[in-house]
């Protein structure tokens, strides 16, 4: 069980750099909000794949899918950002 867990903060770490790295911009937090979002991004990025019938329920989105849910994380906090400082 401890395996799954360390595998999923990895592969959150790595779709999270890469939805960091894809988006310029002040971005949040360091090492462990980047795991977050890449964990995060893999849920948003599930649930919108079954929205649009690419994934049945209860399936995983893929890491391209999961970076997608990442990256619309990442937007969602630069437009409150944003907006809170103008």
């Amino acid at each position: 069980m401890q395996h799954g867990i360390i595998v999923t903060l990895i592969i959150g770490l790595i779709i999270g750099a890469v939805a960091k790295l894809i988006m310029p911009g002040k971005d949040p937090g360091g090492f462990i909000v980047t795991i977050l979002i890449g964990i995060a991004g893999s849920f948003v990025g599930s649930y919108l794949g079954q929205f649009i019938g690419l994934y049945r329920p209860g399936q995983p989105a893929g890491f391209i899918m999961s970076v997608i849910g990442a990256l619309i994380l990442l937007a969602i906090y630069h437009f409150l950002t944003r907006r809170r400082t103008v």
